[in-house]
């Protein structure tokens, strides 16, 4: 089964120096069938004005990713972190027990477009911690490239405390890619630049596909497109 969601139903919060689109119930947007999906429970399309962003506030039990699409974010958190990051790099925050964090955009001249995802962790009370990776881009063209995975020891791939692994791909025109679901898994796909189709299903630029009960996928781009895949319980 592939449920499509499509960019213009994505929840529009625009707050003039954060114009975000939740895909999942956030904030002020509540919507009881539009929950989570198996434990990613927020994806947010977040655009922060230069200078702007989020200033110190609290997290607690949940597994925190941050993909930088345009632009650059600065992180800092009461354990000492500090750091700005970009495209090619991804940061994991695991808020376990208690985190404080702030992420501005250190730029006062230029955007910073970010995805930020929450997933429940497998556990709760785990000690807070903090990791960022960098990997090569040209690692993405017509491969699925795992940025995000439970119990990683590779220092270009976080880890991450759920049974879940996090995919990056620029898949040229015209080229395929195939995917196997494990029985009793879920598949979720994010469109970030171009049109794929998944099993002959269309998605656009900013859709997703919510997968069950398909045991292989084919991802097909019909025109050079970026996207992200995530393998979930």
């Amino acid at each position: 089964m592939i449920l499509i969601r499509k960019n213009n139903d994505r929840y529009n919060a625009n707050h003039g120096w954060l114009n975000a689109r939740h895909s999942f119930s956030f904030a002020e947007y509540y919507d009881p069938n539009n929950m989570m999906f198996g434990p990613l429970r927020v994806l947010n399309d977040d655009i922060v004005a230069p200078g702007k962003g989020f200033g110190m506030h609290p997290h607690k039990e949940m597994e925190i990713v941050t993909i930088i699409l345009d632009g650059q974010l600065e992180h800092q958190d009461n354990a000492g972190h500090s750091e700005i990051i970009e495209f090619g790099q991804v940061q994991r925050m695991s808020a376990g027990t208690g985190i404080y964090h702030s992420e501005i955009n250190p730029s006062l001249e230029r955007s910073v477009n970010l995805l930020q995802l929450w997933f429940l962790p497998e556990v709760n009370g785990l000690k807070p911690s903090y990791e960022s990776i960098s990997f090569n881009k040209d690692q993405l063209i017509n491969q699925l490239l795992p940025v995000v995975q439970k119990n990683s020891n590779k220092q270009d791939v976080a880890t991450i405390h759920q049974d879940l692994s996090i995919y990056l791909s620029d898949l040229e025109e015209g080229q395929n890619l195939e995917f196997s679901q494990s029985v009793n898994r879920r598949t979720y796909l994010f469109v970030i630049e171009g049109e794929v189709s998944v099993n002959d299903v269309l998605l656009e630029r900013r859709d997703d596909a919510r997968i069950t009960e398909e045991e292989k996928l084919v991802i097909k781009a019909n025109q050079t497109s970026r996207f992200m895949l995530i393998d979930l319980p």
